[in-house]
This record gives structure tokens, C-alpha cells and sequence, in this order.
């Protein structure tokens, strides 16, 4: 039988882990989130986003070098506001989705470099390529939700470039642009918090 003293004490240290906690979960709203690109054809640009992703973000408020981020794209959600375009996309002439239905990103690493400037270093899979890519994105902070009692979160501004040929999409070269401009912005909603290990 287990002394009622140490049970209490039991009781009372695993009620305290939520104030020692130090990281917290966010989940992506897509509603409210963009991922969004941008590429030369011939002369002009033409722009594009997708429509399906979901991702996590675990933010270390204590060290934010401990955060982490996981997002996945559904490659088919591709639109450009142009339907043949779009089909054309989503064939083995570039995405090829039916072979490769996601886009995926994991980081390895958040930095700090300014007050809530962050460098975000990962792993990101396209067309069956992986490669590590590092980019920008602004933390914007945290405030109440729509929802009572909610916590949202932003990161807002993110940027990077791709060269489509390093993840073998090389078609209609000199007639669509080698480099892809992507923008990235997020807003999450606050779902746990786990305790720091």
C-alpha cells in the first residue's frame, strides 16, 4: 500500500509540470496561412500557391533555438487560377503528383539572428528531392484568438528562393525561369504544451 504522504507529494509534483513547461505546440490554420510562389515566363511572372498544408511549429519560449517546424503540402492543391496551366503543372512535366503527392519540410534548426527575425535550416523534399535549405521569416508574436480562451501565434514574411533544376524539373528551359521565389506566411493556433525535458 502506497504511503499517503508520498502520493500526495506525487500528486503535487506532476501538477506543477505545467509550469515548468517551456515549449509549446502550434498547429497551422491554412485558412489563414499562405504558401504562395512566383516564377519568370518569358517576359512576364506568374504566380501560384497552394491551397492544401498542414504543420506544426513547437515554440521553446525559453530557448527558441529549441523550436522546431514540420509541414507537409498536398502537391495536387497547385493553382495558378488557370486550369489547363494547372494541369499542365501537376504532369511528370513538373510536379508530377501523381508520383510525388507531397511537399515536405522538417527543420534541423531555428536561429535567432534579430529581435524576432528568425533563420529556420531543414530538410525540404520536392519532386523526390531532398535538400537542406535555410531561409527568413519574422516572428510576429502571440495574442488571443477568435476563439475564447484561444492563442495564436504568426510567422509572417518568409522567403526563399529554389532553383527548380536541383529537384529535376527542368523542362521548357528559356521559356520558364530556373529560380522560384516562395513567400511564406502563417498564422497557428495554440493546441498543447508539454513539459521541457
Amino acid at each position: 500500500m502506497r504511503h499517503p504522504f508520498r502520493t500526495l507529494l506525487a500528486t503535487l509534483a506532476l501538477a506543477a509540470v505545467p509550469a515548468l513547461a517551456g515549449q509549446d505546440t502550434y498547429k497551422i490554420d491554412p485558412v489563414h496561412s499562405e504558401v504562395s510562389f512566383k516564377v519568370s515566363h518569358l517576359l512576364a511572372k506568374v504566380s501560384g500557391r497552394f491551397t492544401k498544408f498542414e504543420g506544426t511549429i513547437q515554440v521553446d519560449t525559453a530557448d527558441i533555438s529549441k523550436s522546431s517546424v514540420a509541414v507537409t503540402i498536398d502537391a495536387a492543391s497547385l493553382t495558378t487560377d488557370n486550369e489547363a496551366r494547372d494541369k499542365h503543372l501537376k504532369s511528370p512535366d513538373f510536379f508530377d503528383v501523381a508520383k510525388y503527392p507531397t511537399i515536405t519540410f522538417k527543420s534541423t534548426s531555428v536561429k535567432e539572428v534579430a529581435k524576432g527575425k528568425l533563420e529556420i535550416t531543414g530538410d525540404f523534399t520536392l519532386h523526390g528531392v531532398t535538400r537542406r535549405i535555410t531561409f527568413p521569416i519574422t516572428n510576429a508574436g502571440t495574442q488571443p484568438g477568435m476563439a475564447p480562451g484561444s492563442v495564436v501565434a504568426g510567422f509572417i514574411d518568409g522567403a526563399l528562393s529554389l532553383n527548380r533544376n536541383e529537384y529535376g524539373i527542368k523542362t521548357f528551359p528559356g521559356v520558364i525561369g530556373e529560380t522560384v521565389a516562395v513567400s511564406l506566411n502563417a498564422e497557428a493556433g495554440k493546441v498543447a504544451q508539454t513539459a521541457q525535458k
